[in-house]
């Protein structure tokens, strides 16, 4: 047998979610042209068709995540990309899918807003809305990569963890690592992890669509092979069908939270650098995590304990590392491209510890020597 040699190639954030999600097996793809976004379309567009795939240009953002859950409840792998307002479009839906268990990712490269704000300048200002966009107490995954080749990873890892806990999964990507070119080796599919959702089979003569199973995840049927049943976005009982009693309102919402949260160390994971002895820790994200890695460098070079922290998963929250490093920091900087949102979050698990916000709304990639001045200030 011939031996499967990965494949190195130059390629471009975006186009790596796209050539990610063809391998991770989705099938559907629906959306909008958005910039910073609008590359991922295209080649889905190129990529999807000749594998027997449906790619659609919707008419907006609210259909195209709506086309994305009727695909996935039909039983295909579905995905959409957009920004930061097409992400605003989108977010009941994302509740509804939520609420309905409907597994599909939703990939966001965030640009510098509100409104329609610099379509092509980066910015990391969607991080509360990806947590908080939608409305009511609702589980998120949320994945934010700040490479090339994790853009890739993270994008198999977001279809795995939308079908393995059938659940919308959120990718944030900035507009840098978007458009950023580096070299990438592209694993073969069969020395990837690719996670199918749990199917009923079809001669369960004791359906129910919405009974949970291992983990709280409840086995997904694919409309139209064999079973009738109800999907709404009102609180229902396990045959799918709506309800007003508290009981099992309490049930499903507390089931839905669980599912994700007691399953979170599964779910997230980090990247930690110089932290052994570091008295002064970073933390970043995205593209500014890079920034930040360089930053450090330069402070150790000062003599300067210097660290860095960086959450790959943003959410669910990675809170007990942010303990963790709180009790033996002197302070901890948060650099990112927003006025300060994951820096309050990071300051809520602090624990006291000084929490310093490095925030930047210009449209511009937070520089090293930026970080590395305000690490300076802080150590001094």
């Amino acid at each position: 047998m011939a031996r499967v040699v990965p494949m190195a190639r130059l390629m471009q954030g975006n186009e790596a979610v796209a050539e990610a999600a063809v391998s991770a097996g989705v099938m559907f793809y629906a959306g909008y042209p958005i910039t910073p976004s609008t590359e991922i379309a295209e080649h889905m567009a190129k990529r999807l068709p000749p594998l027997g795939g449906i790619f659609i240009q919707m008419e907006d953002e609210i259909s195209s995540i709506a086309a994305v859950i009727g695909a996935s409840l039909g039983g295909m792998k579905a995905i959409t990309a957009t920004s930061g307002p097409g992400f605003s479009l989108m977010q009941e839906n994302i509740g509804y899918a939520v609420m309905a268990e409907v597994p599909c990712v939703i990939v966001n490269v965030m640009r510098l807003g509100p409104s329609t704000g610099m379509p092509t300048a980066p910015g990391q200002g969607d991080v509360m809305q990806a947590r908080w966009g939608t409305h009511g107490d609702h589980p998120v995954i949320a994945l934010c990569p700040s490479s090339v080749t994790e853009a890739h990873d993270l994008t198999v890892k977001a279809v795995n963890l939308a079908e393995k806990f059938r659940t919308p999964v959120i990718l944030l990507l900035d507009e840098v690592v978007a458009h950023l070119r580096e070299r990438i080796v592209i694993p073969s599919r069969e020395n990837m992890e690719i996670v199918e959702r749990k199917k009923i089979p079809e001669e369960n003569g004791s359906f129910l669509p919405y009974r949970p199973e291992a983990g709280g995840v409840p086995a997904i049927p694919d409309i139209g092979r064999g079973f009738r049943f109800n999907v709404t976005g009102l609180v229902h009982d396990q045959r799918g069908i709506p309800s007003n009693d508290p009981g099992v309102a309490a049930d499903l919402i507390s089931r839905l939270l669980g599912k994700v949260n007691n399953n979170a160390g599964e779910i997230y994971t980090s990247d930690g650098y110089m932290l052994e002895d570091a008295e002064i820790v970073v933390v970043a994200y995205g593209s500014v995590a890079r920034s930040a890695r360089r930053a450090v460098k330069e402070a150790r070079a000062e003599g300067i304990p210097a660290g860095m922290w960086r959450p790959v998963s943003l959410w669910p929250f990675p809170a007990g590392e942010i303990r963790e490093l709180s009790r033996r920091v002197r302070c901890i900087i948060v650099a990112e491209m927003n006025a300060g949102q994951l820096a309050g979050e990071v300051e809520r698990h602090a624990g006291g510890c000084p929490v310093v916000s490095l925030g930047k709304v210009s449209g511009e990639l937070i520089s090293p020597l930026e970080i590395f001045r305000r690490i300076k200030e802080v150590f001094s």
